[in-house]
Protein backbone atom coordinates (compact mmCIF):
# COMPACT_ATOMS: atom_id res chain seq x y z
CA UNK A 1 0.00 0.00 0.00
CA UNK A 2 2.88 2.34 0.76
CA UNK A 3 4.44 1.83 -2.66
CA UNK A 4 1.08 2.29 -4.35
CA UNK A 5 0.44 5.50 -2.42
CA UNK A 6 3.88 6.85 -3.28
CA UNK A 7 3.46 5.99 -6.97
CA UNK A 8 0.07 7.68 -7.10
CA UNK A 9 1.46 10.74 -5.35
CA UNK A 10 4.32 10.94 -7.85
CA UNK A 11 1.89 10.61 -10.75
CA UNK A 12 -0.29 13.42 -9.41
CA UNK A 13 2.73 15.61 -8.72
CA UNK A 14 4.01 15.10 -12.26
CA UNK A 15 0.57 15.99 -13.66
CA UNK A 16 0.41 19.13 -11.52
CA UNK A 17 3.92 20.13 -12.61
CA UNK A 18 3.09 19.54 -16.29
CA UNK A 19 -0.14 21.55 -15.94
CA UNK A 20 1.74 24.43 -14.32
CA UNK A 21 4.34 24.44 -17.10
CA UNK A 22 1.60 24.62 -19.74
CA UNK A 23 -0.71 27.12 -18.03
CA UNK A 24 1.81 29.51 -16.49
CA UNK A 25 2.81 31.21 -19.79
CA UNK A 26 -0.87 31.58 -20.73
CA UNK A 27 -1.66 33.16 -17.38
CA UNK A 28 1.24 35.60 -17.75
CA UNK A 29 0.08 36.60 -21.24
CA UNK A 30 -3.51 37.07 -20.03
CA UNK A 31 -2.49 39.22 -17.06
CA UNK A 32 -0.16 41.30 -19.21
CA UNK A 33 -2.92 41.94 -21.77
CA UNK A 34 -5.10 43.51 -19.03
CA UNK A 35 -2.45 45.93 -17.77
CA UNK A 36 -1.94 49.51 -18.88
CA UNK A 37 1.30 50.93 -20.22
CA UNK A 38 1.93 52.66 -16.88
CA UNK A 39 1.43 49.39 -14.99
CA UNK A 40 3.88 47.62 -17.26
CA UNK A 41 6.48 50.29 -16.57
CA UNK A 42 6.00 50.15 -12.79
CA UNK A 43 5.16 46.48 -12.28
CA UNK A 44 7.43 44.29 -10.20
CA UNK A 45 6.48 40.89 -11.54
CA UNK A 46 4.80 39.14 -14.45
CA UNK A 47 2.18 37.57 -12.18
CA UNK A 48 1.06 40.85 -10.58
CA UNK A 49 -2.68 41.39 -10.94
CA UNK A 50 -3.87 44.33 -13.11
CA UNK A 51 -5.49 47.33 -11.43
CA UNK A 52 -8.50 47.04 -13.74
CA UNK A 53 -9.37 43.39 -14.58
CA UNK A 54 -11.88 44.62 -17.19
CA UNK A 55 -9.42 46.80 -19.12
CA UNK A 56 -10.03 45.97 -22.80
CA UNK A 57 -8.17 48.91 -24.32
CA UNK A 58 -5.25 46.71 -25.36
CA UNK A 59 -7.60 44.31 -27.13
CA UNK A 60 -9.21 47.13 -29.09
CA UNK A 61 -5.78 48.47 -30.10
CA UNK A 62 -4.55 45.01 -31.09
CA UNK A 63 -7.69 44.29 -33.12
CA UNK A 64 -7.63 47.59 -34.99
CA UNK A 65 -3.90 48.17 -35.49
CA UNK A 66 -3.18 44.52 -36.16
CA UNK A 67 -5.81 44.24 -38.89
CA UNK A 68 -7.42 41.32 -37.10
CA UNK A 69 -10.71 41.49 -39.03
CA UNK A 70 -8.99 41.07 -42.39
CA UNK A 71 -6.69 38.46 -40.87
CA UNK A 72 -9.63 36.43 -39.55
CA UNK A 73 -11.33 36.60 -42.97
CA UNK A 74 -8.24 35.44 -44.87
CA UNK A 75 -7.59 32.72 -42.32
CA UNK A 76 -11.18 31.47 -42.60
CA UNK A 77 -10.96 31.26 -46.41
CA UNK A 78 -7.64 29.42 -46.34
CA UNK A 79 -8.81 27.16 -43.55
CA UNK A 80 -12.08 26.09 -45.18
CA UNK A 81 -10.67 25.48 -48.65
CA UNK A 82 -7.44 23.77 -47.58
CA UNK A 83 -9.05 21.54 -44.94
CA UNK A 84 -11.86 20.58 -47.31
CA UNK A 85 -9.35 19.78 -50.03
CA UNK A 86 -7.22 17.78 -47.61
CA UNK A 87 -10.22 15.66 -46.60
CA UNK A 88 -11.17 14.92 -50.22
CA UNK A 89 -7.62 14.26 -51.44
CA UNK A 90 -6.67 12.23 -48.38
CA UNK A 91 -9.77 10.04 -48.35
CA UNK A 92 -9.69 9.45 -52.12
CA UNK A 93 -5.98 8.61 -52.03
CA UNK A 94 -6.46 6.20 -49.13
CA UNK A 95 -9.41 4.56 -50.94
CA UNK A 96 -7.38 4.13 -54.13
CA UNK A 97 -4.35 2.70 -52.33
CA UNK A 98 -6.35 0.19 -50.31
CA UNK A 99 -9.01 -0.90 -52.80
CA UNK A 100 -7.25 -0.86 -56.19
CA UNK A 101 -4.41 -2.97 -57.52
CA UNK A 102 -2.05 -1.19 -59.89
CA UNK A 103 1.58 -1.29 -60.94
CA UNK A 104 4.15 0.20 -58.57
CA UNK A 105 1.59 0.31 -55.74
CA UNK A 106 4.22 -0.53 -53.12
CA UNK A 107 6.52 2.09 -54.62
CA UNK A 108 3.81 4.75 -54.32
CA UNK A 109 3.23 3.89 -50.67
CA UNK A 110 6.99 3.96 -50.04
CA UNK A 111 7.24 7.37 -51.71
CA UNK A 112 4.49 8.70 -49.45
CA UNK A 113 6.44 7.49 -46.44
CA UNK A 114 9.66 8.98 -47.80
CA UNK A 115 7.95 12.33 -48.37
CA UNK A 116 6.83 12.34 -44.74
CA UNK A 117 10.43 11.90 -43.60
CA UNK A 118 11.92 14.69 -45.74
CA UNK A 119 12.04 18.05 -43.89
CA UNK A 120 9.93 20.60 -45.71
CA UNK A 121 12.52 23.35 -45.28
CA UNK A 122 14.98 21.49 -47.53
CA UNK A 123 12.62 21.74 -50.51
CA UNK A 124 11.44 25.32 -50.04
CA UNK A 125 13.61 26.77 -52.83
CA UNK A 126 12.11 24.42 -55.42
CA UNK A 127 8.62 24.84 -53.94
CA UNK A 128 8.89 28.62 -54.09
CA UNK A 129 9.95 28.50 -57.75
CA UNK A 130 7.01 26.24 -58.63
CA UNK A 131 4.50 28.44 -56.78
CA UNK A 132 5.90 31.56 -58.41
CA UNK A 133 5.86 30.00 -61.90
CA UNK A 134 2.14 29.24 -61.54
CA UNK A 135 1.43 32.86 -60.60
CA UNK A 136 0.17 31.99 -57.11
CA UNK A 137 2.77 34.00 -55.20
CA UNK A 138 1.28 36.74 -53.02
CA UNK A 139 -2.21 35.27 -53.24
CA UNK A 140 -4.43 33.10 -51.08
CA UNK A 141 -3.95 30.19 -53.47
CA UNK A 142 -0.30 29.70 -52.49
CA UNK A 143 -0.93 28.49 -48.92
CA UNK A 144 -4.13 26.69 -49.94
CA UNK A 145 -2.35 24.55 -52.55
CA UNK A 146 0.63 23.90 -50.27
CA UNK A 147 -1.56 22.84 -47.35
CA UNK A 148 -3.63 20.50 -49.52
CA UNK A 149 -0.68 18.87 -51.25
CA UNK A 150 1.71 18.18 -48.41
CA UNK A 151 -0.34 16.37 -45.76
CA UNK A 152 0.91 12.79 -45.75
CA UNK A 153 -0.29 12.24 -42.18
CA UNK A 154 -3.94 12.74 -43.20
CA UNK A 155 -3.59 10.10 -45.91
CA UNK A 156 -2.32 7.56 -43.41
CA UNK A 157 -5.11 8.39 -40.95
CA UNK A 158 -7.71 7.76 -43.66
CA UNK A 159 -5.87 4.66 -44.82
CA UNK A 160 -6.14 3.01 -41.39
CA UNK A 161 -9.89 3.54 -41.39
CA UNK A 162 -10.45 2.45 -44.99
CA UNK A 163 -8.70 -0.84 -44.23
CA UNK A 164 -11.23 -1.48 -41.46
CA UNK A 165 -14.20 -1.26 -43.87
CA UNK A 166 -15.15 -4.73 -45.19
CA UNK A 167 -14.55 -5.25 -48.90
CA UNK A 168 -17.86 -7.12 -49.02
CA UNK A 169 -19.64 -3.74 -48.96
CA UNK A 170 -17.82 -2.77 -52.16
CA UNK A 171 -18.67 -6.09 -53.81
CA UNK A 172 -22.34 -5.80 -52.91
CA UNK A 173 -22.49 -2.30 -54.35
CA UNK A 174 -20.79 -3.44 -57.57
CA UNK A 175 -23.42 -6.16 -57.98
CA UNK A 176 -26.03 -3.40 -57.88
CA UNK A 177 -24.20 -1.56 -60.67
CA UNK A 178 -22.31 1.04 -58.64
CA UNK A 179 -18.99 2.28 -60.00
CA UNK A 180 -15.86 3.10 -57.98
CA UNK A 181 -16.75 6.74 -57.40
CA UNK A 182 -20.30 5.88 -56.30
CA UNK A 183 -18.92 3.34 -53.82
CA UNK A 184 -16.57 5.96 -52.43
CA UNK A 185 -19.26 8.65 -52.24
CA UNK A 186 -22.11 6.58 -50.79
CA UNK A 187 -20.32 3.87 -48.77
CA UNK A 188 -16.69 4.60 -47.99
CA UNK A 189 -16.74 8.32 -47.24
CA UNK A 190 -19.79 8.24 -44.90
CA UNK A 191 -18.04 5.53 -42.85
CA UNK A 192 -14.95 7.74 -42.47
CA UNK A 193 -16.59 10.25 -40.12
CA UNK A 194 -14.23 9.57 -37.15
CA UNK A 195 -11.18 9.91 -39.40
CA UNK A 196 -12.65 13.01 -41.05
CA UNK A 197 -13.25 14.65 -37.68
CA UNK A 198 -9.69 13.90 -36.61
CA UNK A 199 -8.17 15.25 -39.83
CA UNK A 200 -10.35 18.38 -39.78
CA UNK A 201 -9.36 19.24 -36.20
CA UNK A 202 -5.66 18.44 -36.50
CA UNK A 203 -5.26 20.04 -39.92
CA UNK A 204 -7.37 23.03 -38.95
CA UNK A 205 -5.25 23.80 -35.90
CA UNK A 206 -2.06 23.37 -37.96
CA UNK A 207 -3.25 25.75 -40.68
CA UNK A 208 -4.55 28.27 -38.16
CA UNK A 209 -1.27 28.42 -36.25
CA UNK A 210 1.15 28.22 -39.18
CA UNK A 211 3.34 31.28 -39.63
CA UNK A 212 6.04 30.23 -42.08
CA UNK A 213 4.02 29.60 -45.26
CA UNK A 214 1.76 32.71 -45.05
CA UNK A 215 4.72 34.91 -44.15
CA UNK A 216 6.80 33.61 -47.05
CA UNK A 217 4.17 33.38 -49.79
CA UNK A 218 1.85 36.30 -48.86
CA UNK A 219 4.04 39.33 -48.05
CA UNK A 220 1.31 41.91 -48.74
CA UNK A 221 -0.24 43.42 -45.62
CA UNK A 222 -3.80 43.07 -46.96
CA UNK A 223 -3.24 39.30 -47.23
CA UNK A 224 -2.21 38.83 -43.62
CA UNK A 225 -3.57 35.94 -41.57
CA UNK A 226 -3.96 35.46 -37.84
CA UNK A 227 -0.45 34.19 -37.28
CA UNK A 228 1.27 36.94 -39.28
CA UNK A 229 -0.91 39.75 -37.91
CA UNK A 230 1.05 39.62 -34.65
CA UNK A 231 4.21 40.32 -36.64
CA UNK A 232 2.90 43.82 -37.38
CA UNK A 233 3.59 44.83 -33.79
CA UNK A 234 7.34 44.40 -34.27
CA UNK A 235 7.71 48.11 -35.16
CA UNK A 236 5.94 50.82 -33.16
CA UNK A 237 4.65 48.32 -30.60
CA UNK A 238 7.97 46.52 -30.05
CA UNK A 239 8.12 47.59 -26.39
CA UNK A 240 4.35 47.54 -25.73
CA UNK A 241 4.02 44.03 -24.41
CA UNK A 242 0.51 44.68 -23.15
CA UNK A 243 -0.77 45.22 -26.72
CA UNK A 244 1.27 42.31 -28.08
CA UNK A 245 -0.13 40.06 -25.33
CA UNK A 246 -3.69 41.15 -26.14
CA UNK A 247 -3.10 40.21 -29.77
CA UNK A 248 -1.70 36.85 -28.70
CA UNK A 249 -4.81 36.18 -26.60
CA UNK A 250 -7.04 37.00 -29.57
CA UNK A 251 -5.10 34.51 -31.68
CA UNK A 252 -4.96 31.77 -29.04
CA UNK A 253 -8.57 31.93 -27.87
CA UNK A 254 -10.36 30.42 -30.92
CA UNK A 255 -7.90 27.52 -31.15
CA UNK A 256 -8.15 26.85 -27.43
CA UNK A 257 -11.95 26.79 -27.48
CA UNK A 258 -12.11 24.47 -30.49
CA UNK A 259 -9.48 22.10 -29.11
CA UNK A 260 -11.06 21.84 -25.65
CA UNK A 261 -14.50 21.29 -27.18
CA UNK A 262 -13.44 18.64 -29.70
CA UNK A 263 -10.42 16.99 -28.09
CA UNK A 264 -12.29 13.70 -27.59
CA UNK A 265 -12.69 13.38 -31.37
CA UNK A 266 -8.93 13.78 -31.79
CA UNK A 267 -8.03 11.12 -29.26
CA UNK A 268 -10.78 8.72 -30.34
CA UNK A 269 -9.82 9.13 -33.99
CA UNK A 270 -6.16 8.36 -33.40
CA UNK A 271 -6.89 5.45 -31.05
CA UNK A 272 -9.46 3.85 -33.32
CA UNK A 273 -7.22 4.24 -36.33
CA UNK A 274 -4.28 2.72 -34.48
CA UNK A 275 -6.20 -0.35 -33.28
CA UNK A 276 -7.82 -1.31 -36.58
Amino acid sequence: MTRRTISRALVHLSLVAATAVVLLPLVVVLLTSLKSEKEMANTSGALDLPDDPLNLHNYVAAFQDGGMLSAFTNTAIILLVSVGGTVLIGSMTAYAIDRFTFRFKKLVVALFLTAALVPGVTTQVATFQIVNSFGMFDSLWAPIVLYMGTDIVSIYIFLQFVRSIPISLDESARLDGANAFTIYRKIIFPLLKPATATVVIVKGITVYNDFYIPFLYMPSEDLGVISTSLFRFKGPYAAHWEVISAGAVLVILPTLIVFLSLQRFIYNGFMRGATR
